[in-house]
């Protein structure tokens, strides 16, 4: 089952958001979308998830295009922290596993041990580096179609990066999900990308294969995106 942008245009009021993009994603790779703060990242996850809609052209999600009643089919990790203060880490895990049908505890569970995290904690008490893991957690624990992750890397020191990447390894069903991450934290996750698409002012300025960019350009990722961004600010596109 993919996950088609067709055409898609998203302006708020005046500004545009996004312009014209379109792709595909097929299950069994990991998606990056690179770019820099304002070029149209988060608000084309926004519209993958059914949070936002296109001002023009199509979201779909195999045969449907994507809606609010689409959020059961996808796993959204947003940057933005969203926990009530005076609940617990297991309560957050009951309160998902009532709205999600597809909401695994007993994984929700191993993920908490591998992230360090108790459900006994309660959320008032938890650091950010605490909070980015219990959201993997509520996010990886979901057995969604397609898995958004929103600058996961936010705040977090270089240990718990480390963490998070390698649940995304152990957690990630291959065979049938679509995971896509917005990042600017390049180097943290390069050895998990499959492929990236970097946007700028709203649209696809490129689209690659990781080993098409390390075999033919003889290059990492950070050092392609870099070099991408050279390239457009000498061309004005930047």
């Amino acid at each position: 089952m993919n996950l088609d942008f067709e055409r898609v245009t998203k302006k708020y009021g005046r500004r545009l958001a996004v312009s014209d993009v379109s792709f595909s994603l097929s299950p069994g790779k990991i998606y990056g979308i690179l770019g820099p703060n304002g070029s149209g990242k988060s608000t084309t996850l926004k519209m993958l998830a059914g949070l936002a809609f296109p001002t023009s052209g199509a979201v779909r999600i195999g045969d449907c295009a994507v809606s609010r009643n689409m959020l059961f089919r996808t796993a959204y990790l947003t940057e933005h922290d969203m926990f009530s203060a005076r609940t617990t880490v297991g309560d957050m895990l009951t309160f998902y596993h009532s709205q999600f049908p597809d909401f695994q505890l007993e994984k929700a569970h191993n993920l908490l041990t591998e992230m360090n995290l108790s459900a006994k904690q309660k959320i008032k008490e938890l650091s950010k580096g605490s909070r980015g893991r219990l959201k993997i957690v509520l996010a990886l624990s979901r057995k969604a179609s397609v898995i958004l992750l929103d600058e996961p890397f936010s705040g977090l020191d270089p240990a718990v990066r480390e963490s998070i990447v390698n649940s995304l390894v152990s957690y990630i069903d291959f065979d049938s999900q679509i995971v896509v991450i917005a990042t600017h934290e390049i180097g943290e996750i390069e050895t998990l990308l499959d492929e990236v698409m970097v946007f700028i002012k709203g649209k696809i300025a490129e689209r690659r294969e990781v080993e098409e960019i390390r075999e033919q350009e003889g290059m990492s990722v950070l050092q392609w995106y870099r070099s991408v961004m050279q390239a457009h600010e000498i061309e004005g596109g930047f």
